[in-house]
């Protein structure tokens, strides 16, 4: 299992209107994808309240005999809006379907060949995670960001993934723990905590900050944490005192990078710049020059 600094992955559907407040949230979870059923019941309905309609759902579906589907769900945390671990009703793919077959939707179809697709990638990928990192790669130059911004994006995953391996071998709890480590890091490497970092980027809370860090974010995030795991290993450290500690000093290295790039450059390394001009990046890439290539000797 992959872990971003957020503990449930969202995605966007492709026959969505891609609003990125429209994600459907999902966790994995004895060895399966579980949904939130709220966010499939607002992207199939566009409903202005999910929740309300599930929930009327829910009792049509008791007075017509079909509870079974609403008893499959279980409660799962998930970041919700305020950018809190809530729990919230979610279902395996399965029980999504027949859920499916209770909402008069023309994106019921296309909901279901996704669903089917989402299934057979994750088993793929499970035995060859190059191939996580290659729909990751692709679905990012969809999305219009560069190449550079890809690669620094690509290596930060890699480098969180080998910490959260560290932190849940050496006693964190995934959840507050791994939140309050993560905050450690942020806010010694760039004197703010990750809901502040957000703050500056205008985003609500439940969106990604690191799809809204620029390449040079990216690259102290990355510094941070893979130092962190260097420290964690090189001290054998255990439990969550022990782990913040090293967060700390880790933190602390990479924010002397930090300044030491301001001082050389300066300009501030946190900035405003968010996902919505990040993804303009790419087209300005492949745009040809205005006025072509100078000619020799011109």
């Amino acid at each position: 299992m992959s872990h971003d600094e957020d503990t449930s992955a969202s995605i966007t559907l492709p026959f969505d209107d891609g609003r990125v407040d429209r994600a459907i949230r999902r966790v994995w979870h004895d060895n399966t994808w579980f949904f939130s059923v709220v966010d499939v019941v607002g992207v199939l309905t566009d409903s202005p309240n999910p929740r309300n309609y599930w929930s009327m759902l829910k009792r049509w579906m008791a007075y017509e005999g079909a509870s079974e589907t609403y008893t499959a769900c279980v409660q799962l945390k998930m970041e919700a809006a305020d950018g809190k671990q809530r729990l919230t009703d979610a279902a395996d793919a399965e029980t999504i379907l027949r859920l499916v077959q209770s909402i008069p939707s023309p994106k019921a179809e296309p909901f279901k060949r996704w669903l089917a697709r989402v299934g057979t990638e994750r088993l793929r990928e499970m035995e060859d995670p190059a191939l996580a990192a290659d729909r990751l790669r692709k679905e990012y130059e969809r999305m219009g960001y560069s190449a550079e911004w890809i690669r620094a994006r690509l290596e930060n995953v890699v480098v969180r993934d080998d910490l959260t391996i560290e932190w849940q071998e050496r006693g964190a709890a995934e959840g507050r723990e791994f939140a309050l480590l993560t905050d450690t890091l942020s806010k010694g490497t760039f004197d703010l905590t990750t809901a502040e970092h957000k703050t500056v980027k205008g985003l609500k809370p439940r969106l990604n900050l690191r799809d809204s860090m620029t390449t040079l974010e990216l690259v102290l995030t990355s510094l941070a944490e893979a130092t962190a795991t260097a420290i964690h290993q090189a001290h054998d450290s255990q439990g969550f005192g022990e782990l913040r500690r090293d967060a700390h000093e880790a933190g602390a290295i990479a924010g002397s990078a930090r300044r030491d790039i301001e001082a050389a450059t300066g300009d501030p390394v946190v900035s405003p710049t968010n996902y919505q001009q990040l993804r303009t990046e790419r087209q300005r890439e492949l745009q040809p020059p205005l006025f072509g290539a100078p000619a020799d000797g011109g």
